[in-house]
């Protein structure tokens, strides 16, 4: 249990991908690194994010060295390096050895609440915006490799019993479970993206994991072929979360 860790959770877009950062950033063993492809991803492909000029300028843009920098020595003496990760900005250029060095895991949600939510922001989302296709290939690529597969969460269950799923999460990596993981100070931190502002306002009013409430929005017309291609690939990482 005194092992350096890296841990790399692959997340899709509107997840808790932030609550569950907060979740290890709350431990003092741990420091947490927050979407650190992001910056590439935007000089590459010039999407208009919410302040996308900001954050090309916060953060180290050439992927190469970023992977240096979360695979070397982990920043503070600490034990643990959790690295909040989205999986859309694994662009095709970005080699994959690398994450061999971490301990991956991957983040679901449901594919028709989150493209509820997704179109909000991206009005014509493809399949490759969810992260979905990068999530099922990276997991595809570990069980090649080593034989076993990673630890997948489901946010819906991690919502519904913080306690248990955070306690399985930990035991599937290595790690011990840390009460202080289920609630945190509110308010902003010093790890996180420039783009906080932007995103994290009702995560920096939460002081936990706040109770799962189903979505009824029905999936937007003009996305069902969407959908039906997520929900294949959300099936296939689903078939594995810990339960």
């Amino acid at each position: 249990m005194s092992e350096q860790i890296r841990i790399a959770m692959w997340s899709g877009p509107r997840n808790i991908s932030t609550a569950l950062m907060r979740a290890w950033g709350n431990r003092p063993d741990t420091i947490v690194c927050d979407e650190p492809l992001y910056g590439h991803y935007l000089k590459v492909t010039g999407l208009p994010h919410p302040g996308a000029a900001e954050v090309i300028e916060s953060q180290e843009t050439d992927w190469r060295v970023v992977v240096r920098e979360l695979t070397g020595e982990i920043p503070g003496g600490k034990r643990v390096y959790y690295q909040k990760h989205m999986a859309h900005h694994l662009l095709p250029e970005i080699e994959r050895d690398w994450t061999d060095a971490l301990t991956n895991c991957f983040l679901i949600r449901d594919p028709r609440e989150m493209l509820t939510s997704l179109v909000k922001i991206t009005p014509e989302p493809g399949v490759v915006d969810t992260g979905l296709p990068q999530q099922v290939a990276l997991l595809d690529r570990i069980v090649e490799r080593t034989g076993g597969v990673p630890p997948v969460i489901d946010a819906r269950d991690v919502l519904e019993g913080p306690r248990r799923m955070l306690g399985l999460l930990c035991d599937a990596v290595g790690v011990e479970f840390d009460e202080r993981m289920l609630s945190w100070p509110s308010g902003p931190r010093d790890t996180d993206g420039v783009w906080a502002k932007h995103w994290y306002g009702e995560v920096e009013r939460s002081t936990g994991f706040r109770p799962y409430r189903p979505k009824d929005d029905e999936v937007p017309p003009g996305l069902e072929d969407v959908y039906e291609e997520c929900l294949g690939y959300h099936e296939r990482l689903h078939r594995y979360r810990l339960r």
